[in-house]
């Protein structure tokens, strides 16, 4: 299995070269027997639903392992290379002779309209228990070898990390012994040795993950679909990415944060945002070459088609706040060398397919990076109608064509969700002022998809909950809130066929074909 980049399996040309449009739906939220989304059977019939309907892109959410400590969030994760292997498909699983029929049955559960994450926690970690015991009995497998031996700038730290983890029961590591703080290389060896059974279930895991990925990938290529991935710009605190690079980030001689990441108050939230997560120390990546975050963007490349860089703007200025803080008000901005690691980032990649997530505050320094490297920035329609301004930059008449406009993002209400219970009348009247006519609950998600089809944007993405009509209850996230997110699943398996000829048509007629 080879899973090196790959300029043949993309366009050879920038992405937004012509008008084009997709789907945002995030593997946990398809349809599954098993709990939660995965990359089984459902995800192909999702492929095949986005190429009936004339649709050439699937954006996604990180697909790093998520903790429920973090409210099983995609953007915290223990590590910026991992996947999440409780996307691993059971089915799959079964096909590869790793699972009976009779256990495929027995993990079977009721369908839902969420994820209840901590008992399909306990059930896939059981499944991919048995599957691992199954595995072993096997023999030698030269596609793990050789997945081993590609990813092993990653792989190896990662599987140590979670052995690690599960032998000092849970703690983070900054209170592990300091023999493992330090990295001693007698006792890192010594560790290895002594978790060799866990360190390879692991990698196994892992190399699981990336088989059944790349089969999917594989399978929407062929088929003309892009995948777009997301990158966070930051990892957590107890990460194995800290843990092995900590002179990367700004902490103190006891190895705690001296500084946390967040945002200043905005559009999400009237007392900014405390993400917890420690801020990069540039003048050491810069000292480095940047080393670790080219590694992870060719990592990442290797995944995706195209890469949603996440808070663009923390590449030009971040926002810091002297840790320990319980409001991100009393930050301040940092400069970060945006020109420089992008210059040498072109220079190493050539082919840099970014998406600049540019919402928030957004600076002129900000918007010339953008240009510079002609990264394409989001449009928000959700956005566009609080104010009575014709040059608001959401409006669609404002936009360029190097531009991703959306009816919302993955942090959004859905649009009916938006119009029933937090447009106010004045941003209704707008709504309709810039339609032309008045419209109804049940229809002002279309409209907001035709203002996006229509629009100069050669990219437009539509949330799936927007193309179904649905309303607050299948909001995927809430910032600046810690439950009940990232729950969100489409229920039924089959998209009714009157929603492809829809969005067929408007591909039609807006010419995005």
């Amino acid at each position: 299995m080879s899973l090196k980049v790959s300029l043949t399996e993309i366009e050879n040309e920038h992405f937004l070269s012509k008008r084009r449009s997709g789907i945002l739906l995030h593997i946990t939220s398809l349809p599954s027997p098993y709990g939660i989304g995965d990359l089984g059977p459902s995800a192909y019939r999702f492929a095949d639903f986005l190429s009936q309907a004339k649709q050439r892109f699937w954006q996604i959410l990180p697909l790093n392992p998520t903790d429920p400590a973090f409210g099983n969030s995609p953007y915290h994760s223990l590590s910026a290379f991992a996947a999440n292997t409780l996307l691993i498909s059971p089915e799959l699983l079964f096909e590869d002779g790793l699972l009976e029929k009779e256990e495929l049955n027995s993990w079977v559960m009721p369908l839902s309209s969420r994820v209840y994450f901590e008992p399909v926690r306990k059930m896939k970690e059981s499944i991919l228990e048995r599957a691992w015991e199954r595995y072993k009995k096997k023999g030698e497998d030269s596609a793990f070898e050789e997945f081993s031996m590609k990813n092993m700038i990653w792989l190896d730290d990662y599987a140590l990390f979670v052995a690690l983890k599960e032998n000092f029961r849970g703690k983070q590591w900054s209170e592990w012994p300091k023999a493992f703080l330090e990295k001693e290389k007698g006792e890192m060896e010594k560790a290895r040795r002594e978790l060799q059974g866990r360190i390879e279930k692991e990698k196994f895991l892992q190399y699981i993950f990336w088989k059944q990925w790349h089969g999917l990938k594989t399978y929407c290529n062929q088929r003309g679909i892009k995948i777009i991935g997301d990158i966070p710009i930051y990892v957590i605190y107890d990460s194995v990415d800290v843990w092995k690079n900590a002179e990367l980030f700004k902490l103190g001689e006891d190895k705690k944060p001296k500084f946390i990441a967040g945002v200043p108050p905005d559009y999400f939230s009237k007392k900014g945002q405390l993400w917890g997560t420690p801020v990069y120390d540039w003048e050491k990546l810069r000292e480095r070459g940047y080393e670790w975050w080219f590694q992870r963007i060719e990592h990442n490349l290797r995944m995706y088609d195209v890469l949603r860089i996440d808070h663009f703007r923390g590449f030009v200025a971040y926002w810091e706040v002297q840790a320990p803080a319980v409001s991100a008000v009393s930050g301040k901005w940092a400069e970060a060398p945006a020109l420089d690691f992008f210059s040498r980032m072109k220079a190493k990649f050539n082919f840099l397919p970014f998406i600049a997530e540019d919402l928030g505050i957004i600076t002129q320094e900000v918007i010339e990076v953008m240009n510079r490297f002609n990264f394409p920035g989001m449009k928000v329609l959700l956005f566009a109608f609080g104010k009575d301004d014709p040059h608001h930059p959401y409006l669609p008449h404002n936009y360029g064509r190097n531009s991703v406009v959306y009816t919302g993002t993955h942090d959004n209400n859905t649009v009916r969700g938006w119009f029933r219970s937090e447009a106010q009348i004045e941003e209704k009247k707008r709504l309709f002022r810039y339609l032309g006519r008045e419209v109804s609950e049940e229809e002002v998600h279309w409209e907001f998809i035709r203002l996006a089809m229509m629009s100069v944007s050669n990219l437009a993405i539509i949330p799936m909950q927007d193309v179904l009509g649905l309303g607050e209850e299948a909001r995927m996230n809430r910032p600046s809130t810690k439950t009940n997110n990232w729950e969100w699943r489409l229920f039924q398996a089959e998209v009714p066929a009157f929603l492809i000829q829809k969005l067929s048509e408007m591909i039609n007629v807006y010419g995005r074909a």
